[in-house]
């Protein structure tokens, strides 16, 4: 006889969180308020509640592997848009490898020197400096260096989601309108949370913000070692 209780914790779990997405999202698009971007409302309504309702997110976070997984389906359509906007990449690619080595040494000397400034030790040096990179390279990076992946996790996670906020007024202030530009710092700054965060501007800007991502991720788990090595 098959338990029902897996079953029925695995909907609860799919249920709560795309309906948690789906809130924020309308209130995302009605309002057009960057603070009120989807990942991190939607996250706190799903937070809210499980708390509310005194669940652990043990329970929950195995309840949510489905949609979990179809991440790995959805990064790699990504390369539709990109492909796509090959043609344009052709006459530019040494400035975007440019632009990728500036944004990713920025990046993790950055974070390194904030936190030794803060009095933070190795590990968390190590934790905080791959947080431009998306997660599943950023934590083992972070591990294989002395730090620590949870705490890697949640810096990904806050950089995302504060680069994505950020991004569009600091762009626009710059005077910055290109799409394959605000695309491309979107993906090398917010990782996954800016490229989706690009399918508001164009497809060229998807394109550019996959490539970003892609390409950083590559970056950041060469320069990590070679910056840490170097101290």
């Amino acid at each position: 006889m098959i338990d029902a209780q897996p079953w029925m914790t695995a909907m609860a779990a799919m249920l709560l969180t795309v309906a948690a997405y789906s809130l924020a999202l309308w209130a995302y698009r009605r309002s057009g308020w960057s603070l009120l971007l989807p990942v991190l409302t939607g996250s706190a309504v799903v937070v809210a509640v499980l708390v509310g309702a005194g669940i652990p997110y043990g329970p929950y976070r195995e309840g949510a592997k489905p949609l979990s997984w179809l991440a790995g389906p959805a990064t790699v359509a990504l390369a539709l848009p990109l492909y796509r906007q090959r043609g344009r990449l052709q006459g530019i690619w040494w400035p975007v490898m440019g632009a990728l080595l500036a944004g990713s040494v920025t990046a993790v000397i950055s974070a390194m020197g904030i936190a030794w400034l803060l009095g933070g030790d190795w590990s968390l040096m190590m934790s905080l400096a791959p947080k431009s990179a998306t997660m599943p390279v950023a934590m083992p990076v972070a591990e294989s260096m002395g730090g620590s992946a949870p705490i890697s996790a949640v810096a990904v996670a806050l950089t995302g989601i504060s680069a994505a906020v950020l991004a569009g007024g600091l762009l626009s202030l710059l005077k910055i309108r290109n799409d394959v530009v605000r695309g491309f710092a979107l993906g090398a700054s917010a990782h996954a949370i800016g490229t989706a965060q690009a399918f508001q501007i164009s497809e060229a800007a998807v394109g550019f913000a996959a490539l970003a991502m892609g390409l950083n991720a590559i970056a950041t788990s060469v320069l990590v070692p070679l910056i840490g090595g170097l101290l």
